[in-house]
């Protein structure tokens, strides 16, 4: 985005509230600008639209590689909007900085979602940026709630500290896993389990669904062992199939449950995120701010190499960075 293509704060404050998602996807790329002046106005209008956001579902959804979440997520959003939902996809996607290709193939594998007018789609490529991302996810989805969208549906790709981000700005984090996936479960951290609030067997139709309904049987087993939670809530695996929209009513009947009977721990969980949120903005801003300081920048390679050749320690190169820094 060029300094030219900058609109008054006005243009996307209007725009967003009318609902419009060509302007929405242009507030969205200035808050995930790197300039200055783009972050500052980006702050600007996302603290402006602080009252008119807040009043959405928010799902985070993970899984195993070729567990079908985009169709799963596809059929989902569809059977929302049928009820009345208008829905928002963001997906983060750490591995994806370079060639783009599995996240901006969503919007090919989500074609009917894509192109309704009541849903929007925008990923992002984390690359080695996944905090910087994760912030500006985080952002774009109170844009997305302003804009009248009031289900969000927040995808990782991939497992691992994605999980970590997502499940910290959302309300409930889905794992979506496959029939026979025992090998592909001993690559999911223990954490990714206990962090799931519902795990969704999917392609549970045709002779799968036998074995989705056993694998459901064991996975509520072993979720049953693991500590309770306060809100008194119990995760629990129940079979799906996006292709054959098998139990896709079961599955938006337990969020709307959940989201009705824990709308209390929800307000509270939400207040505390968004404390959190500020104290990792801080980080994010200090670590940026750090490493575009100047006598920092100038002097970073030579420390650099004074480590490398076993004349300078780690902690002394930073304290001495540290220290220019601060002057």
């Amino acid at each position: 985005m060029s300094r030219r293509q900058i609109q008054p704060i006005s243009y996307y404050n209007n725009g967003i509230l009318q609902g419009n998602r060509v302007i929405l996807s242009q507030a969205i790329t200035l808050v995930e600008s790197q300039k200055q002046a783009h972050q500052e106005l980006a702050a600007e209008l996302v603290n402006g639209l602080l009252p008119h956001a807040g009043k959405s579902m928010r799902i985070g959804i993970t899984g195993v590689p070729g567990a079908g979440k985009s169709s799963l997520i596809e059929t989902l959003g569809m059977h929302a909007i049928s009820a009345g939902k208008k829905v928002a996809v963001l997906a983060i996607d750490p591995s994806s900085a370079q060639t783009k290709g599995s996240i901006l193939g969503d919007k090919t594998r989500m074609e009917s979602l894509a192109n309704h007018s009541n849903a929007f789609i925008r990923p992002s490529a984390a690359g080695s940026q996944l905090g910087g991302v994760a912030q500006k996810t985080r952002e774009s989805m109170l844009l997305c709630e302003a804009a009248g969208y009031n289900l969000i549906l927040i995808e990782t790709v991939g497992v691992g500290q994605s999980e970590v981000a997502v499940s910290q700005m959302v309300d409930f984090f889905l794992l979506v896993l496959i029939t026979g996936a025992g090998d592909e479960l001993q690559g999911i951290k223990r954490g990714v389990m206990e962090m799931a609030d519902l795990i969704a067997i999917n392609k549970a139709d045709g002779q799968n669904l036998p074995l989705a309904k056993q694998q459901a049987i064991e996975l509520n087993r072993a979720l049953s062992l693991f500590p309770k939670r306060t809100s008194g809530y119990k995760p629990h695996a129940i079979p799906v199939s996006a292709y054959e929209a098998l139990a896709i009513d079961v599955l938006w009947a337990e969020f709307e449950a959940f989201f009705s009977k824990y709308s209390e721990q929800i307000l509270t969980h939400r207040k505390a995120q968004n404390v959190s949120w500020m104290h990792q903005s801080i980080e994010q801003m200090l670590i940026q701010n750090f490493y575009n300081h100047n006598a920092v920048k100038q002097q970073l390679a030579a420390y650099e190499k004074e480590i490398e050749e076993g004349n300078l320690s780690s902690y002394q190169a930073a304290l001495k960075l540290i220290q220019l820094f601060g002057q």
